[in-house]
C-alpha cells in the first residue's frame, strides 16, 4: 500500500506543479466523453484508453526527468538542457500518435454525421 501512496504523491506533485499534465487531463476527459457520445465499439476504447495512458505516462517521466536534472543541475547546463529537451519530446510524439489516433477512431463519425 506504502507503494500505491508513493505512486499516488507523485501523480498529485505532477497535477500541481505541471500545468501541461493538467492540460492533458481536460483533453481526456473531453476524448472519453467523445467515446460515449459517438458510442466507439470496444477496440476503438482500446486505442483512446492506450493513447491516454500514454500521454499521462510520458508526461509524468517528462516531471521526473526535469525534477532530477534540476536537482543534479541547478545551474545552467546545455546537457541538462538537452536533457530536458528530449523528455519533452517523448512526450510531443506521444500527444501527435495519440492525436492520430483519435483522428482515426472519431473522423469517420464525425464525417457519418456531417
Amino acid at each position: 500500500m506504502k507503494r500505491f501512496k508513493y505512486a499516488l504523491k507523485g501523480i498529485l506533485f505532477a497535477l500541481k506543479t505541471q500545468a501541461n499534465i493538467r492540460i492533458h487531463i481536460i483533453i481526456s476527459v473531453l476524448v472519453i466523453s467523445a467515446g460515449f457520445i459517438f458510442k466507439i465499439n470496444p477496440v476503438e476504447w482500446l486505442f483512446i484508453t492506450f493513447a491516454i495512458g500514454l500521454v499521462l505516462a510520458a508526461e509524468l517521466f517528462n516531471t521526473a526527468i526535469e525534477s532530477l536534472v534540476d536537482l543534479v543541475s541547478p545551474d545552467y547546463n546545455e546537457k541538462a538542457g538537452l536533457t530536458k529537451d528530449v523528455a519533452a519530446g517523448a512526450v510531443l510524439i506521444a500527444a501527435v500518435v495519440s492525436v492520430i489516433i483519435g483522428v482515426i477512431v472519431f473522423l469517420p463519425k464525425i464525417i457519418e454525421i456531417i
